[in-house]
């Protein structure tokens, strides 16, 4: 029996970086997975759109398809958006819905490299602080997701971790930056959250303005490719609906 196709249901966005980097995460994916057949799709502003994937599935004939969403929390986009678009695909296809990508401790590894590529090491971790800056939400599930990982990330040794948001929820990243400094941490880093480029990690750069280090997106970090194919073998399970069954 063919293996379900996984389709990565990205949001999409004017910013040319974010679908590029998107595209490269999928691209490292179909890399460590090269038994699986690996498509994309936009919610928005980007092609191709994921209905029109999901119909060009259909004409192909496949009739197995595992929806991922490329979304660190499970917010409007996850729990609204994304089931109305699937649930208007051509009756033929059989799709699960998978979880969404994080919290996951491959993400705050994946979180750690971005730090370290910026210029820190592990031995600046008991001394620095470190902002979780992530795009915001006016979901409280997904707000109290960002609250618990900044508090596992803590117990790690850094010196303090907080969280921080680009719209919605507060504090901002410039405010969280000068609340570590109060602390009295020696150095200050702001750790993006977010997935790709574009209107809000810019955002969360213009808060790191008085931070000593700003890391990178998480992009197309081997630690997120590695989530997704363990978010697709979840969704496989037998155990799940599968919408259109």
């Amino acid at each position: 029996m063919p293996r379900p196709v996984l389709l990565v249901i990205a949001h999409g966005s004017r910013d040319p970086r974010h679908a590029a980097t998107v595209h490269a995460l999928v691209r490292r994916a179909r890399a460590l997975r090269p038994g699986v057949r690996v498509e994309t799709g936009f919610l928005d502003f980007n092609i191709p759109s994921v209905s029109g994937v999901l119909e060009s599935l259909a004409a192909e004939g496949v009739r197995d398809v595992v929806a991922l969403p490329l979304l660190l929390t499970r917010a409007f986009h996850a729990k609204s958006d994304i089931p109305a678009v699937l649930s208007e695909a051509p009756a033929r296809l059989r799709i699960r819905q998978a979880e969404v990508l994080g919290p996951s401790p491959l993400l705050t590894a994946a979180l750690e490299r971005r730090l370290y590529e910026a210029g820190l090491s592990p031995a600046d971790k008991s001394s620095t602080g470190v902002v979780l800056a992530s795009a915001g939400s006016t979901d409280p599930e997904a707000i109290a997701v960002i609250a618990e990982i900044a508090r596992e990330w803590r117990r790690t040794g850094w010196c303090a971790v907080r969280p921080a948001f680009a719209s919605a929820s507060l504090p901002r990243t410039g405010d969280a930056v000068r609340e570590l400094r109060a602390l009295g941490c020696a150095r200050v880093a702001v750790a993006p959250y977010v997935l790709a480029p574009g209107f809000l990690p810019d955002r969360i750069a213009r808060g790191a303005a008085e931070a000593d280090v700003l890391a990178d997106v998480l992009g197309a970090s081997p630690e997120v490719a590695r989530v997704l194919l363990q978010r697709y073998d979840m969704a496989r399970s037998p155990a799940l609906t599968a919408i259109g069954a």
